[in-house]
């Protein structure tokens, strides 16, 4: 029965943490939504910052599986739209680490090493994606300028929630907040595409967006 409690605790402890914001959430918030003295809460987790700590391992575990470049074989377009796809709804999946990133991470120096190894993990990934596309011909680009935009994917990516967010985008609008933001970070690669890739990618953006 514990095993099955804490991952209770640790479900409805994210959904108030999406809905409501991490800092606006207490242990004794979780416990009357739970039904369960704030003892027993305690009984499994430390503190609320020990349920946060599991609830990023979860996180850290479904990106790293994500953030995977084609193997044996160069990348396409539909490689990057299907891997932004998978990250943007683990983004949503887990989205007060993104919307109450700062802060969590500047008081807590285990999830922000670990946070910076996912930024840098993602950074790496994209690196090597873009390196296959201009491999495969698809696209056109230097050195510098492949690194240059696998940060800028990666910067767009990490706080597209923020930024839509205080722009007006309703919390909870969901997939097609976040098709809009994975359409934002493919037009950062098109200026590099081949003239048939980039029309290839605008086919692809407007069935995406539909």
């Amino acid at each position: 029965m514990a095993p099955k409690t804490r991952e209770r605790i640790l479900d409805i402890s994210l959904a108030m943490f999406n809905e409501r914001g991490e800092p606006n959430v207490t242990t004794n918030h979780i416990a009357d939504e739970l039904e369960i003295s704030p003892g027993n809460l305690y009984y499994h987790f430390r503190n609320k910052e020990d349920i946060v700590e599991n609830l990023f391992a979860r996180y850290e575990e479904k990106i790293d599986r994500v953030m995977v470049a084609p193997d044996e074989r160069l990348p396409n377009l539909e490689d990057i739209w299907l891997q932004l796809h998978l990250a943007f709804e683990t983004m949503w999946e887990f989205r007060f680490v993104y919307r109450d990133l700062v802060d969590i991470t500047s008081r807590n120096r285990k999830l922000r090493m670990h946070f910076a190894r996912i930024l840098k993990r993602a950074t790496e990934n994209a690196t090597e994606v873009l390196k296959g596309l201009v491999a495969a011909g698809i696209m056109r680009a230097s050195r510098a300028e492949i690194e240059a935009t696998a940060s800028n994917v990666v910067l767009v990516a990490t706080f597209w929630l923020s930024y839509n967010t205080v722009r007006g985008g309703a919390l909870e609008k969901g997939s097609e907040d976040l098709a809009q933001g994975i359409f934002q970070l493919m037009m950062l690669i098109a200026p590099f595409l081949r003239d048939e890739e980039r029309l290839h990618l605008n086919t692809l953006a407007n069935n995406y967006r539909k």
